[in-house]
């Protein structure tokens, strides 16, 4: 005899074949039949309904997109719960980065302010700079603005002067880099400037 509960899996089952295939109004079954759950849940970890509106409906999205892949090994409700946790840290990393982004932009608007606040020089080289990682960008600037030797700053760093020296150079390739892409960015400005 099957129960309640082994009666909804196989309804569930069927849905999900009949989702496999196109079906819409089964995905619109599996959606009705799980959206409530799956809101609830992205309200526990997201803290912020409408957050967690947003993420389910991306879920879904996803799940539409992903259908093909669902195996059955584990219960829909638990694949859905995968992909909108899987959603949400995506989510939080990006919004991380450009906080971060946000804040070395503001940190180098500051720079850049000061220092010509002062009648110092500000230069693509120091822009590019700022678009370092501290951990290349403190060895660069100990090395070539204030001329300390790799075994000076590997003791001020706490780390081995080869890693100093490594950095050193990496940082500059990036810094180069920056600077090639900064002045093929400008020359085809001023290339479509001068053809208007």
């Amino acid at each position: 005899m099957i129960g309640k509960r082994g009666k909804k899996l196989m309804e569930e089952k069927d849905l999900i074949i009949s989702a496999k295939r196109g079906d819409q109004l089964a995905f619109a079954m599996l959606f009705k039949n799980n959206y409530p759950f799956l809101v609830k849940y992205l309200i526990k970890i997201t803290m912020n309904p409408d957050a967690a509106e947003e993420l389910a409906q991306e879920t879904m999205a996803k799940c539409v997109e992903k259908i093909g892949l669902f195996n059955g090994k584990s219960k829909f409700s638990s694949w859905l719960i995968t992909i909108a946790t899987n959603l949400y840290i995506d989510q939080k990393r990006k919004s991380k980065r450009e906080r971060n982004w946000k804040v070395e932009e503001e940190i180098s608007r500051r720079m850049k302010w000061h220092l010509e606040s002062r009648n110092e020089e500000w230069n693509d080289a120091l822009s590019a700079l700022g678009k370092l990682k501290d951990e290349m960008r403190i060895p660069i600037v100990l090395k070539h603005y204030y001329g300390y030797s790799y075994e000076e700053i590997g003791e001020m760093m706490k780390i081995s002067s080869g890693t100093v020296k490594s950095r050193v150079h990496n940082g500059i390739m990036s810094v180069r880099e920056e600077l090639k892409l900064h002045g093929e960015q400008e020359s085809t400005a001023a290339r479509t400037r001068s053809s208007r």
